[in-house]
Parts: structure tokens; C-alpha cells; sequence
């Protein structure tokens, strides 16, 4: 009927830890906030956006044009997951660093399917730096009623 090619799963299953793994940190500093999806969603739409490239990468006579349309429905559909985190409120739009980092662990899980894992923890430590140090730079901007205008 079908066999497993057990190497193989252990071999995938690596490459979508590593994709979890490298995109919690992102999860849990936004998920510190009220408001947040919460730190489960980063890491699994990393896991799931790997999932999908090795999926692709295994398929019988997928070339660049497929490869290229597997990464358009993963950028619309990760778009869609952070359009969610957006929120207005008060005249005041909020959640698009949040939604951009959903989006940031979409490349980190497809740049692991693909072996390219530099880049995978490249966008995962700019991006968690990012978090951890312009955050609370913005945070300070936005209560100085001088900042304004």
C-alpha cells in the first residue's frame, strides 16, 4: 500500500523543529502583550510554512515556476494571519509590527525547507533584536505628548 521512509520523516521533522525553534522567541516576546495572538502562533506558522516548502520540494517534476507559486499562496496566506493582528483603535492602527513579524516567520520556516538556514537565523535573531530593542523606544515615543504633531 504505502511505506515510510522513516530517515526521511526524521530528516523533515528536524528541518520543522528547527523552524518552531527559531521562530518561538519572536512568539514569546509578542506574546508578552494583552492584545498578542500569543507565542503558539509564530512558531507554527513557521513549522506549517516549512512544511509546505518541503512538501513542494518533494513533488514529482516541481520546477522554479512551481516553487514560485507555492511561495505566493504562502506570503498571501501568512498575510491574512497577520491582517488578523491588526487592529484600529481610537484612530490609532496597532498589531503591524506583530503582523510583520508573523509574516518574518513564514520566510524563517520556508528558508529552513529549503537548507538555507543562515538566512532562517538571520531573520530570527534582526527580528527578535529588533523586537527587544525598538519596542520599548516606541513605546516611550508614543507616551511623550511633545512627540505629537
Amino acid at each position: 500500500m504505502f511505506s515510510i521512509d522513516w530517515p526521511l520523516v526524521g530528516h523533515h521533522l528536524g528541518r520543522m523543529l528547527l523552524a518552531f525553534a527559531l521562530a518561538f522567541p519572536l512568539g514569546w516576546e509578542r506574546g508578552r502583550g494583552r492584545d498578542s495572538p500569543g507565542f503558539r502562533t509564530f512558531p507554527i506558522v513557521s513549522m506549517a510554512s516549512c512544511g509546505y516548502a518541503l512538501l513542494a520540494t518533494r513533488l514529482v517534476g516541481a520546477d522554479a515556476e512551481s516553487m514560485t507559486r507555492l511561495l505566493q499562496g504562502l506570503v498571501a496566506g501568512i498575510g491574512f494571519i497577520g491582517g488578523g493582528a491588526i487592529v484600529k483603535q481610537r484612530g490609532q492602527v496597532q498589531g503591524l509590527v506583530t503582523a510583520a513579524s508573523i509574516w518574518t516567520t513564514g520566510a524563517i520556516g520556508v528558508s529552513v525547507a529549503y537548507g538555507r538556514i543562515e538566512i532562517a537565523v538571520a531573520l530570527s535573531v534582526v527580528n527578535f533584536l529588533s523586537l527587544l530593542v525598538l519596542t520599548p523606544i516606541a513605546n516611550r515615543s508614543q507616551d511623550d505628548p511633545s512627540d505629537r504633531g
